[in-house]
């Protein structure tokens, strides 16, 4: 005997389902679908949280962080740049990279507690 985890009917509360909708349509979810698009590469969610342990970072001490070169954290922090994830500062040769709000650095704190409580589940 099988479980099935789908529905049997069409529409169980149409009224929840009309509510959810409206203010669905009031959000901008894609903007949501290209953060966590942004952070799901697994070097710029390297990069993500080593700017969370420290509030500032060079882009060569990155690049030593997650064991890649200069050019291609670059790339990575362009992209993080472009989706709002990170600002950076020039000072001379240097540039110096930092989360943009707080808030990244909860998503990312966020998601780590959970990967460590979904662990604990499987």
């Amino acid at each position: 005997m099988s479980k099935k985890d789908t529905c049997e009917i069409y529409c169980y509360d149409e009224e929840k389902v009309n509510r959810i909708q409206g203010k669905l349509q009031k959000e901008d979810i894609s903007s949501v679908v290209q953060l966590f698009k942004a952070l799901a590469d697994e070097n710029r969610a390297k990069i993500a949280y080593s700017l969370c342990q420290d509030e500032e970072l060079c882009v060569c001490d990155i690049a030593n962080i997650i064991g890649a070169s200069v050019a291609t954290t670059s790339h990575h922090l362009r992209t993080l740049y472009k989706q709002g994830i990170v600002k950076y500062r020039k000072e001379g040769k240097l540039a110096f990279y930092s989360l943009d709000d707080d808030h990244i650095k909860q998503l990312i704190m966020i998601a780590l507690t959970h990967g460590k409580e979904v662990k604990v589940h499987v």
